[in-house]
């Protein structure tokens, strides 16, 4: 429970652009290993810039894998980032299934800095109706609720467990960072993108 609580911070509001949390301050960092030599990772960002993180003592690791509309159930809690759209409804960019020991993380509605007019909603699902071309959904929290529609282009992630021996080169991870004053970067937390995911924005 405690590697889901500190790896996915990130994450989920990286997935929320913050997908779901108060986002840890620090930067966001999302790219390719290149190496990891003792306590420091090599990383290829996904700006092109080459990075040296150091791996604070005792740094967690966790991982996403890919899911599927139909692994949202009604009461669920998720994580959902989206762009409006003319009806009113939200229309998701991506999804993040929150494990049960993160419920109410980040619960609400609010903008999402990743992308223009998009929001941020960390939710449980009131209402599920299934389609061919996907799912819409209704999301509840304290004050409010929002209707959300989820298409097959819609990135849809669950937290799964990561080992560090699996930041090896050409593996993609994400995290949030202190820069230091030589421009390298510190973390106590990695996520791994496994079987495919697509890393959060």
């Amino acid at each position: 429970m405690n590697r889901f609580r500190f790896a996915f911070i990130l994450p989920i509001f990286a997935l929320a652009g913050g997908l779901a949390l108060a986002q840890a301050p620090g930067t966001r960092l999302r790219g390719t290993v290149e190496r990891m030599e003792g306590a420091t990772l090599d990383l290829k960002a996904a700006d092109g810039r080459e990075v040296k993180v150091a791996l604070a003592p005792g740094f967690s690791t966790g991982g996403v894998v890919p899911a599927k509309t139909s692994d949202i159930a009604k009461g669920s809690f998720i994580g959902v980032g989206a762009k409006p759209q003319p009806d009113g409804t939200l229309l998701a960019v991506q999804v993040f299934i929150f494990p049960e020991a993160l419920r109410g993380t980040g619960e609400g509605h609010r903008p999402w800095g990743v992308l223009p007019d998009a929001t941020m909603t960390n939710a449980t699902v009131a209402e599920t109706v299934s389609r061919v071309d996907g799912a819409n959904l209704v999301l509840s929290y304290p004050g409010g609720e929002q209707k959300v529609v989820i298409t097959p282009e819609a990135t849809v992630l669950m937290a799964a467990p990561a080992e560090a021996s699996e930041l090896k080169p050409g593996a993609q991870v994400a995290m949030t960072a202190s820069r230091q004053a030589d421009g390298s970067y510190s973390t106590s937390r990695v996520t791994v993108a496994k079987s495919g995911a697509k890393l959060p924005l």
